[in-house]
């Protein structure tokens, strides 16, 4: 509902929050002892949501030693504050305010814990088997449909593709790199190689139609 002025303008209302959120806002838009007293309660709740999430992932990594996950907690903690910090306008009281931030903490553990698993790994763009891609079916004719079908798209990967879209989609889809490393790697951001791959998908569909064929949804996972 929106309000009116005097001059007849329509104005968006103020958000309004519950008592607590209110109070954490009202803290750390202040200054002075009260707002680093906020910033210290806050990093410590993100620093417990960053453990958590990093404790909840780390089976996938037991290469990581035990150090490395309270580094990357408290890296998480950190990187998580200053990205609530600059969006607290962003803020409308869909959920308490702790629930919000909890958000950006699990987000950066994420983030950091899959980018650590990588330091140091290649990240295969373009391997020389790309075009080498798993065939079956339930029978004879099953197996002949599969076979025209990957026959289609191992082409229109091929031809109908640009370089960058086919590498792309090859590292994130077919290798496995996750795509936060992928745009850390290619120095560029999530939103552009989401972008790419969906721009790479729409032209393997229809690039797969004029050819008579039709792809399954095995082409939508993406690692995130």
């Amino acid at each position: 509902m929106l309000t009116t002025t005097t001059c007849g303008a329509s104005t968006p209302p103020t958000p309004a929050y519950d008592a607590e959120s209110q109070a954490w806002i009202e803290r750390l838009s202040g200054h002075g002892p009260r707002r680093d007293a906020a910033l210290a309660a806050l990093h410590a709740h993100l620093l417990k949501a960053a453990r958590y999430e990093i404790a909840r992932r780390r089976s996938a990594y037991p290469h990581l030693r035990g150090g490395d996950y309270d580094d990357l907690a408290h890296q998480s903690a950190d990187d998580a504050l200053l990205a609530i910090l600059g969006k607290l306008g962003d803020f409308r009281g869909d959920s308490r305010f702790t629930t919000w931030a909890y958000k950006f903490a699990l987000y950066e553990a994420a983030v950091k814990i899959r980018r650590r698993a990588w330091q140091g790994r290649e990240v295969q763009l373009e391997p020389e088997g790309w075009s080498v891609l798993p065939q079956a079916g339930a029978g004879p004719q099953e197996d002949a449909e599969t076979a025209e079908l990957l026959a289609g798209l191992q082409d229109a990967m091929k031809h109908d593709l640009s370089p960058h879209q086919r590498e792309v989609l090859v590292a994130v889809t077919l290798n496995g790199v996750p795509i936060d490393v992928l745009a850390e790697r290619l120095n560029t951001t999530r939103g552009a190689l989401y972008k790419t791959i969906h721009d790479a998908r729409q032209k393997l569909r229809g690039a797969l139609a004029a050819r008579g064929l039709a792809a399954g949804g095995n082409m939508e996972g993406t690692s995130s």
